[in-house]
């Protein structure tokens, strides 16, 4: 009996890798899109290699503010600039050609500052973006924000424009406090800055600086001093993506294992092996074990890939292959489930494929689980390709120990069982 079933598991692996089209389809194409996803989130570096933000300026404030935010937006590293004319702006957005264009109205600058101290309404700067692009739009806005604070508050409190509007709002308190509507409290801060004002315009001019005002302007009070923790390795983007592509095609040759044998029930060759001296649960235990094999070997030579050179690292090999087995056992046995239940090759593997897309998207295959709002989070653990993506996650860039491993190997077991239970279940069924 022994003989016989390793038999049979010896032809499922010749047959497999005399397919050479479906070998190189399931060994390649994970490497090849881990290569690209694991690029986009950071690489082997950790830091993202996102290239500059295009954003469309049409200057039409002539005012010295006005121009130094464009030149403070300009100088931004993360973005590049195009100046355009309104029109030219707001066709390119609608093409998709830029992401962003700010406009910069007219008169931008003496309303600006003159809002900074409540004495006028906000002026608006229109923004047109990408409607798909709102992320971006976001970063774009926290700029402009930066740029715009400093450079008006610095106008405001050292500028020429900020002393003649001093001056101006300073004579108009003094008309409005004749006719009986004082306002004390504004008009001793416009007037402490308005002596802030003439003592930085005195100071004597220094290192070649173009004038003696005070030029900083308000800034961001505080800085970040950013530290990644793990406890193993440097992360490596490439890591979680190679765990998630190896997760995605591994299921599909299940997929092809279980559309496999509905493929010889329809040739009749399946019933002719079932008129072999071998029982029916020693023929489907032997493509379990096969498809297990493959499944194991496709994510030893996927990830052997990855280390070798994407210098993926994996901190605890043990851990790593004992969530792998137990991956390709639930695999083998979502390809059994497969079969029992499909009734044409044609119908089961478009519910199949469906089911495994499913399964890899809400497993965290393609981005993290942790970006999942807190429900959807809470939902997937009943996915079994969550913890696999997890386990393989802890095995490699966050470095956790054997015991990170142990629940998402007894999850992956259990949904092994239950697969493969049903799927013996429904075969006897079918047989009587």
């Amino acid at each position: 009996m022994m003989t016989a079933f390793f038999a049979l598991v010896r032809k499922d692996l010749i047959l497999y890798l005399g397919d050479k089209r479906a070998l190189l389809i399931n060994l390649m194409l994970p490497i090849v899109l881990a290569a690209f996803f694991g690029s986009l989130f950071g690489g082997s570096g950790g830091e993202a290699s996102t290239g500059k933000i295009d954003v469309g300026l049409v200057q039409l404030d002539t005012s010295a503010v006005g121009g130094k935010v464009a030149d403070g937006l300009k100088a931004d590293p993360a973005l590049r600039i195009k100046e355009l004319a309104l029109a030219d702006a707001q066709a390119q957005v609608r093409a998709g050609k830029l992401t962003v264009a700010v406009v910069i109205p007219p008169g931008f600058g003496d309303a600006a500052g003159k809002a900074l101290f409540g004495a006028g309404s906000k002026p608006e700067i229109p923004v047109f973006y990408d409607p798909s692009q709102a992320t971006t739009l976001a970063m774009v806005k926290g700029m402009l924000t930066q740029q715009v604070m400093q450079i008006v508050s610095a106008e405001m409190f050292g500028g020429d424009s900020g002393s003649k509007f001093m001056d101006v709002s300073l004579k108009e308190l003094e008309q409005s406090a004749a006719a009986g509507r004082d306002n004390p409290a504004l008009r001793d801060m416009l007037g402490s800055v308005r002596r802030y004002q003439q003592v930085e315009q005195g100071k004597p001019v220094k290192d070649g600086a173009a004038g003696g005002a005070a030029k900083a302007g308000l800034s961001m009070p505080f800085a970040t001093k950013d530290e990644a923790l793990s406890s193993g390795p440097r992360y490596n983007g490439y890591a979680h993506s190679f765990a998630g592509m190896s997760v995605q095609f591994i299921l599909f040759m299940g997929v092809d294992m279980g559309i496999g044998i509905l493929l010889a029930r329809r040739m009749g060759i399946w019933n002719r092996l079932l008129a072999a001296p071998v029982s029916l649960t020693s023929v489907l235990l032997a493509r379990a074990v096969s498809a297990a094999l493959i499944a194991s070997g496709l994510l030893a030579a996927i990830f052997l890939c990855a280390m070798l050179i994407f210098k993926v690292d994996i901190s605890n090999p043990l851990g790593f292959a004992g969530v792998g087995v137990c991956f390709a056992l639930m695999t083998a046995g979502f390809g059994l489930l497969i079969a029992a239940f499909g009734k044409t090759p044609e119908a089961a593997r478009g519910i199949a494929v469906f089911a495994t897309l499913i399964m890899v998207m809400l497993g965290g295959a393609w981005v993290p689980s942790f970006v999942f709002p807190a429900w959807m989070q809470t939902l997937t653990i009943a996915i079994p390709t969550r913890w696999a993506v997890d386990g393989f996650d802890a095995m490699t860039w966050r470095g956790l120990g054997l015991d990170a491993a142990l629940a998402p190997m007894a999850v992956q077991l259990a949904f092994a069982a239950v697969f493969a239970g049903l799927a013996i279940w429904k075969f006897r069924r079918d047989q009587q």
